[in-house]
């Protein structure tokens, strides 16, 4: 009788027990959490196979939109600060595009549009920004259409459909075949496109350009390289060229269109093994993202090319075949200066083969590490549906611990364009839901969000982290602060800051006391 009660005392408390162990290991380990100033937050939104984003193809726009909102307000609250939206996952996307169909994911069937008609890449702009959200338009580029057969039907519009002659089956997927030029131009069309109608901040890759090897079975591009292959003998080296052309012009084309923009790249955990290049990593890979998907994402960074990578580095630390640790040393000794940012895979924990992610001290001692590396600017985490899973607490030792203190995006430093000007007018007033803050807009337009600082008491907030209350978008110029108490007296300081995340002087302060909520007495 006592052991059943232990039992089932222990499955009733299994999960708090983990999250304080967690918590527990996080202090001892890593000891007290500080405000980390700037610093990258950010989340993958899968919306292939509904991996995040809807839960089902099909879904009401309003339900679509509810979905969305709630996910993002779950980000929010753990401290994400940057979304990488997936709305290209294939051939078809999850925007209104001149050149390809709706994707069957968003809608359910290939091609038809949301029911009532919105566009869900500018809701999805709106309302990151309204969050104070960096947005990242995530891309795949050579992916034409999954789970494909011969004789599949696809749209009209269909990439597949209009020009079956650059499309090639491999293994259960259709792919555009980088080794032509006109496929390289018309997806480097795709993105410009994206880059001119909407209000993105960056447009991002990730691994895939050409697909991962199945073993046996060649990509077939022997037309091609027939075709375009001369005067280079391994056609190795030609597809790297292949992709090496699109990276640079797509580069130079951005700069002409929308020079502000970044361009990003998330490839593969690992660039080459040492065994088979002393510049590669002290791992034993057995796909490489130089040698089997054919992207020299180190001489892009050497280049220019791009403006940040998100490495993989979907590993635990002490795995002897790829390393986290060792592998974010590499990276760091190889981002040439570019912004790194470490991406990381609460979807392995106590969830993998390798007994590693059974510690709850993983992720956290990843974090560290992250931070304590002077070459790495923050953290990206696939995907946004384990922040609801919570696997061994994982986003409440975020929530509570690491990302405890907001933090704004490390400002773009090579940009050109400087911080925008500071609000005006800023005044305090209490109303019966909180303490209201109001401004006036400085009527900058290179301002993308205002930054509201607070502190409990009559001292000043300082500009810090620590201080750092609320991200809003640029069109609001009214704050409700409900998280405040009967009484208390609070203060605030308010400033802009531009898409380049520069950050303007502050607002001349307010001090307010919350009184009963109904009457309104303005500034102390």
């Amino acid at each position: 009788m006592r052991l059943a009660f232990s039992r089932m005392s222990f499955a009733i408390y299994k999960p708090f027990l983990l999250f304080w162990v967690l918590a527990f290991l996080s202090q001892m380990v890593l000891g007290q959490n500080s405000p980390s100033g700037r610093e990258l937050r950010g989340a993958w939104i899968a919306t292939v196979k509904n991996i995040d984003w809807p839960s089902r193809g099909g879904l009401s726009s309003d339900l679509q939109q509810q979905e969305l909102l709630t996910l993002l307000d779950t980000l929010e609250s753990v401290g994400i600060n940057a979304i990488f939206l997936q709305i290209r996952p294939s051939g078809e996307v999850f925007y209104d595009s001149p050149f390809e169909p709706w994707s069957q994911w968003l809608t359910g069937e290939p091609g038809k549009q949301p029911q009532p008609y919105y566009d869900p890449l500018e809701f999805a702009i709106s309302a990151a920004h309204q969050r104070g959200m960096e947005f990242h338009a995530w891309i795949n580029p050579f992916r034409a259409e999954l789970d494909w057969y011969p004789g599949k039907r696809l749209p009209y519009n269909h990439i597949g459909t209009r020009h079956p002659e650059w499309c090639v089956a491999y293994g259960k997927n259709l792919y555009l075949d980088p080794g032509l030029p006109e496929v390289r131009d018309y997806v480097i069309q795709i993105v410009l496109d994206i880059a001119k109608r909407y209000e993105i901040d960056a447009i991002h890759f990730d691994d895939y350009f050409y697909p991962y090897q199945i073993a046996g079975v060649d990509f077939p591009d022997s037309s091609s390289f027939e075709l375009w292959g001369s005067p280079m003998a391994d056609r190795g080296d030609w597809r790297r060229d292949n992709i090496n052309q699109f990276i640079g012009t797509l580069r130079d084309s951005l700069l002409m269109v929308a020079p502000e923009l970044q361009l990003g790249i998330s490839p593969f955990g690992v660039w080459r093994n040492e065994r088979d290049d002393p510049q590669g990593s002290p791992s034993r890979a057995g796909q490489t993202s130089y040698d089997a998907l054919y992207a020299d994402v180190r001489l892009w960074l050497r280049l220019g090319w791009i403006d940040y990578v998100v490495p993989q580095l979907y590993f635990s630390i002490g795995y002897p075949p790829a390393d986290f640790q060792k592998l974010l040393a590499w990276w760091g000794e190889n981002s040439y200066g570019k912004r790194l940012y470490i991406g990381h895979s609460p979807y392995k924990i106590a969830n993998n083969s390798d007994t590693n992610w059974d510690t709850p001290a993983q992720i956290p001692m990843q974090v560290q590490l992250v931070r304590n590396n002077p070459n790495t600017l923050g953290s990206v985490w696939f995907s946004a549906r384990w922040f609801d899973v919570n696997p061994m607490g994982f986003a409440d030792s975020l929530r509570q611990h690491y990302y405890q203190y907001k933090a704004l995006i490390p400002p773009l430093e090579y940009s050109e364009i400087s911080a925008p000007a500071r609000p005006l007018d800023l005044e305090t007033r209490s109303n019966k839901m909180g303490v209201e803050i109001t401004w006036k807009p400085n009527e900058d337009d290179r301002t993308r969000y205002y930054a509201i600082y607070r502190r409990r008491g009559k001292e000043l907030p300082s500009i810090e982290s620590a201080d750092l209350y609320r991200v809003v978008s640029s069109d609001q110029t009214v704050f409700v602060d409900e998280q405040t108490l009967f009484l208390r007296r609070y203060s605030y300081r308010i400033t802009a800051l531009g898409a380049n995340h520069k950050e303007s002087q502050a607002s001349l302060p307010q001090v307010q006391r919350r009184w009963s909520g109904f009457g309104n007495k303005g500034n102390e």
